[in-house]
């Protein structure tokens, strides 16, 4: 089996000592260590994870404020600029389920199979890290209010933020002549919907179109060249 080639700075030693194991039955419990199996086997693509298209997006946004000094009304029974339809409400309605985008924690790993029989490659996170969402600029709402519409809409189970944790490994078969690429991370789902704020007087801001990425799962992204 080829040489793992990290591309990357070397965060750990932790993560990538070597254990041996003694020969002698009295010594052949495996040591304890910080790598965990995944539980799930995950696809070997053929490309790099995709990135998002957007310039604009936002990480852990805030809600848009409210805007102050417009006259409107606000308590029922004054319609100086039309009728009271109530507090004024902020709204997001999930229109467009995307697919699911994965950001990387840590180096890529990589691992040249130079043989003429397919080898096993292990791989081995490297650092702790935390992913959150990521929105176009206009959300009116919070973060956790978006969140709670799509997953509603679409019956998903999201997360404000997951962490992709040290000494997570997955191994997997390397073809001849085939480098194997793997990076650890978080798994977004990506969404498409509309975010407005609606006034008391009945009228709304202006409608934005609120493209979002948001946690799903930790896992692997695996690919071959």
């Amino acid at each position: 089996m080829g040489t793992i080639v990290r591309r990357g700075p070397l965060v750990s030693a932790i993560a990538i000592a070597a254990l041996a194991i003694s020969a002698d039955p009295a010594l052949a419990q495996a040591p304890e260590t910080f790598s965990v199996s995944s539980e799930e086997p995950e696809p070997v693509n053929s490309a790099p994870p995709a990135e998002p298209e957007e310039s604009d997006l936002v990480e852990d946004p805030d809600p848009e404020p409210l805007p102050t000094g417009t006259g409107l009304p606000g308590k029922p029974g004054d319609t100086t600029n039309g009728p009271y339809c109530g507090p004024t409400t902020r709204i997001y309605t999930p229109n467009s389920k995307g697919g699911t985008y994965h950001k990387g924690v840590g180096p890529t790993n990589s691992n040249y199979n130079g043989t003429s029989r397919t080898a096993r490659s292990t791989f081995t996170s490297e650092v702790t890290g935390e992913v959150g969402v990521s929105v176009t600029s206009g959300l009116t709402t919070s973060v956790d209010a978006m969140i709670a519409k799509i997953e509603a809409k679409y019956e998903v189970n999201l997360s404000a933020k997951l962490t992709a944790k040290l000494g997570n490994s997955i191994s997997v078969d390397t073809p001849p002549r085939k480098t194997t690429n793997a990076k650890y991370g978080v798994y977004r789902l990506k969404n498409t919907g509309t975010s407005y704020i609606m006034y008391s007087n009945c009228k709304t801001s202006t409608k934005k179109t609120i493209t979002s990425y948001t946690p799903m799962r930790v896992g692997w992204y695996l690919w071959e060249e």
